[in-house]
């Protein structure tokens, strides 16, 4: 499986929702999700196949390493991303929604030189 934007999404959430409290669900990423059970179901089946993701015994979700990677890569773009935007001016829902729309697209490229960009600006502003 190849890793998607909605791997991706499925990966950050969750990192997400891990942060905020100590066991992940299948039906905690439906309601952060808004999906259905059977469309999540799916998803974390082949998610685990592709060793992304464990599921317990007790059908508690954690992320592998290497979907960990990918998650905190996605993670951390959203949050800069929305920073930056909100720093811009951008109101604070419009610039969460336009992050989550191009987190996934952006090349390592032009992310890192936002990235740059944008901590060079805090550091100016004082921020």
């Amino acid at each position: 499986m190849a890793i998607t934007e909605a791997v991706e999404n499925y990966l950050e959430t969750i990192l997400i929702l891990s942060k905020a409290q100590p066991d992940v669900h299948a039906i905690d990423i439906c309601s952060y999700l808004g999906y259905s059970r059977p469309t999540v179901s799916i998803i974390l089946k082949k998610m685990k196949d592709e060793k992304l993701v464990n599921v317990n015994d007790d059908n508690h979700i954690t992320l592998t390493d290497e979907g960990r990677a990918v998650a905190e890569r996605i993670f951390e773009r959203h949050n800069l991303l929305s920073s930056f935007f909100i720093y811009l001016g951008v109101k604070k829902d419009q610039a969460l929604e336009d992050a989550c729309k191009i987190e996934h697209d952006l090349s390592q490229e032009t992310y890192e030189l936002l990235k740059k960009h944008y901590e060079k600006l805090i550091d100016e502003s004082g921020k």
